[in-house]
């Protein structure tokens, strides 16, 4: 017996000290996290008897009201001519859609779009865009949008890249005046000054209604809605580089030929040929066919006879006197150098008929007239040609009528030859009460 009591107390060699009281102590620490754990169950499970349950709404928003209350979402109040900014969301070949941020996406259609069609085959989507509103709401719920201001920017903008570039484009010419062609280019309106046509054309525009032409860009001034074409920069391109020898040649002072090549209200302009060059090239003429002998070319300039320069008499309307095509005699007063134009003049190839009027006419003197013109101050009588006076009202009975063309009896009073300036009487084989 005492053998076997002391086997059972050696110790196993490998096994930990006191294995039975660690099994122990792990299954207390696990029954008390269990009491623990049923506990705080127990507690929350109260808690949450005395917590109220919120349940999720499932109901679908029914109007708009709801949906935008639902989302938090705010639309914005639109007015007619309103500016906004949006990013366009579609592009078709009728119709362009743009996300506002309003009830629905605005949309540039019909009209509209015609008129910007150009403008848009620019655009893309996704882009960001500024429109007008041109209408809130229209019967179908639509907001209609206008791109008209946004088109025309980027329209102005291209036209300076133009002229920037001195580039070619076509325009259409749609309506001719005095002072040359009224043309449109991408739905813009330009205008072609007569005086920017090539000899081709001189004399000739009303041939042009309806016909494309090529042209370059001179002139942009959105402010202004100033757009303006020059047709001769195209097609005489070659003998407008040759005007800088020109230049060396014309001379201040010296009279040249010339063809009017614009008529303004302010004066004509006037293509004054500089030096005249024969080419000869060959061949004979056949019939109905002009010979290619001799034929002549010339370093041209272009000059203005501004109104003032016309004439020593008075002139009203210049195309009573001059039409474009019209052969001239102009004699040249200055020259622009920066510009290649000339300041012309022809009433100087004229004797000045106040030179020796001094002489003509001495104070008192008696004289037959024509009335020229009436103005509330007086008539204007002209005595000849480039020489015509005054008769100030205070010179005219109330009874006397005097009428336009009238064939009339005066005296000179006074003349002032720096100024050009006569003051004349009335004569009158009986002199009212009052009159001087």
């Amino acid at each position: 017996m005492k053998k076997i009591s002391k086997i059972k107390s050696k110790k196993i060699p490998g096994r930990p000290k006191s294995v039975r009281g660690s099994a122990q102590a792990n299954a207390c620490r696990e029954k008390t996290k269990t009491k623990a754990s049923k506990k705080t169950t127990k507690s929350s499970q109260k808690k949450a008897v005395n917590k109220p349950v919120v349940a999720k709404s499932s109901k679908e928003p029914q109007t708009m009201e709801e949906l935008l209350a639902q989302t938090g979402y705010k639309l914005k109040g639109l007015k007619k001519n309103q500016k906004v900014k949006g990013v366009i969301t579609e592009i078709s070949k009728k119709y362009v859609l743009i996300d506002i941020g309003a009830k629905t996406e605005g949309i540039v259609a019909n009209k509209e779009y015609e008129f910007v069609s150009d403008y848009i085959g620019e655009l893309n989507e996704g882009d960001d865009i500024e429109a007008i509103v041109s209408s809130p709401e229209n019967d179908k719920g639509q907001i209609l949008l206008s791109l008209r201001k946004s088109a025309g920017t980027y329209k102005w903008d291209l036209f300076t890249e133009y002229q920037k570039n001195n580039q070619i484009i076509e325009v259409r010419c749609l309506e001719m005046n005095k002072g040359g062609v009224i043309a449109r280019h991408k739905g813009v309106r330009g205008f072609v000054p007569a005086s920017q046509f090539g000899r081709e054309w001189l004399g000739r525009l009303r041939e042009l209604q309806n016909k494309v032409i090529s042209v370059k860009v001179i002139e942009v001034d959105q402010t202004k809605n100033r757009l303006i074409f020059s047709e001769k920069l195209v097609s005489e391109e070659n003998a407008i580089k040759q005007q800088e020898g020109a230049m060396k040649l014309v001379k201040e002072g010296k009279t040249y030929s010339g063809t009017v090549s614009g008529i303004m209200p302010f004066g004509i302009f006037v293509r004054v040929d500089v030096e005249k060059k024969k080419s000869a090239k060959g061949g004979s003429a056949s019939d109905g066919e002009k010979s290619l002998k001799d034929i002549s070319t010339s370093l041209f300039l272009e000059g203005l006879v501004h109104i003032s320069e016309i004439s020593w008499q008075k002139v009203s309307d210049l195309n009573k006197l001059y039409k474009v095509g019209q052969k001239l005699e102009v004699k040249v007063l200055s020259i622009n150098k920066d510009s290649n134009k000339l300041n012309l003049s022809i009433k100087q190839l004229q004797i000045d008929p106040w030179q020796d009027l001094v002489k003509k006419y001495s104070k008192d003197s008696k004289v037959k007239g024509k009335v020229g013109k009436l103005a509330p101050f007086g008539a204007f009588v002209s005595l000849e040609d480039g020489v015509e006076g005054l008769l100030h009202i205070s010179k005219i009975p109330a009874e006397y009528d005097i009428k336009v063309d009238q064939d009339i009896d005066v005296y000179i009073e006074s003349i002032d030859a720096e100024k050009k300036k006569i003051s004349l009487g009335l004569v009158l084989t009986s002199k009212p009460v009052g009159y001087k």
